[in-house]
């Protein structure tokens, strides 16, 4: 009661907000993260109240550069148009787009054991032409311009389609850089290549000099020390649908559903599996 009086100071509060999961296009019932999942959350954050700051609790192996860079893009667009500092708390990890999605932040924390850094890109596949030739499968594919059949699985790869999928990656490669770059600018180590796709634990990435964290430390400690003891925290994390909480049974019941599920949690695995998680 005494807090709701006019002349009484209230305690300041720092918004959280969890970006947990890899990183792709929103999808019913899928698990990671995207822009148009996100938006609601990270605009509310910032919205409500007067917050001494934003908390973002990263955890993620990445995922889509493109996704990545609109959620990033979004926090510092509010973080600059309300003038509200940023910080970032990596848990188990923050790498390739789960570091883009850090590098929006003003600072970077992490645990001394924390995966960081992977600023690179992937494009990973299966190549199926040899398996659908033994068992009798023919493949007929007709286009309509001749780069359609790209990078098709059930074809051997074409030296020009591997060249062009590389500049492709490249490009990808490049803004990735551009941003690190100029989110974290004169921090960043000077002496060697940060962009080859290497990680570091909190604790090599600190004690190396790379820049690629500001310290470690975890979230409700740290807020304490930078806004006092009595600093509230207000989260802001994705309610799980009906769906999610009980779609291994539905799974089983919803055919194709249950094929795509599959799909998006391999996919998810793989991307975790990439840093020991």
């Amino acid at each position: 009661m005494i807090q709701r009086l006019p002349f009484v100071k209230k305690p300041p509060f720092v918004a959280v907000i969890r970006l947990q999961g890899a990183i792709g296009i929103s999808r019913p019932g899928a698990q990671g993260l995207s822009d148009a999942a996100m938006a609601p959350l990270i605009e509310r954050a910032f919205a409500r109240g007067k917050p001494a700051a934003v908390a973002l609790l990263i955890n993620s192996p990445g995922g889509s550069p493109v996704q990545s860079a609109l959620i990033a893009s979004r926090i510092r667009r509010l973080a600059d148009e309300k003038g509200i500092h940023v910080h970032a708390f990596v848990e188990d990890v923050a790498a390739s787009g789960g570091y883009w999605l850090a590098c929006a932040a003003d600072e970077i924390w992490a645990d001394t054991t924390s995966v960081v850094g992977s600023i690179g890109v992937i494009s990973s596949g299966f190549g199926l032409d040899q398996f659908i030739g033994r068992h009798g499968i023919e493949r007929r594919v007709h286009t309509a311009g001749g780069s359609k059949s790209f990078m098709d699985p059930f074809r051997p790869e074409k030296e020009e389609d591997i060249a062009r999928l590389k500049r492709l990656l490249e490009d990808m490669h490049d803004s990735f850089k551009d941003y690190v770059r100029a989110r974290r600018g004169a921090k960043l180590a000077s002496d060697r290549d940060l962009f080859t796709g290497d990680i570091w634990t909190g604790r090599q990435a600190l004690a190396e000099a790379t820049g690629l964290i500001d310290g470690i430390g975890h979230a409700v400690p740290k807020l304490k020390e930078l806004y006092g003891k009595n600093v509230r925290t207000v989260a802001y994390a994705p309610k799980r649908s009906i769906f999610r909480r009980f779609g291994a049974s539905l799974g089983t019941e919803m055919g194709a559903g249950a094929s795509g599920a599959l799909i998006d949690a391999a996919e998810d695995r793989a991307l975790w599996a990439r840093y020991g998680l």
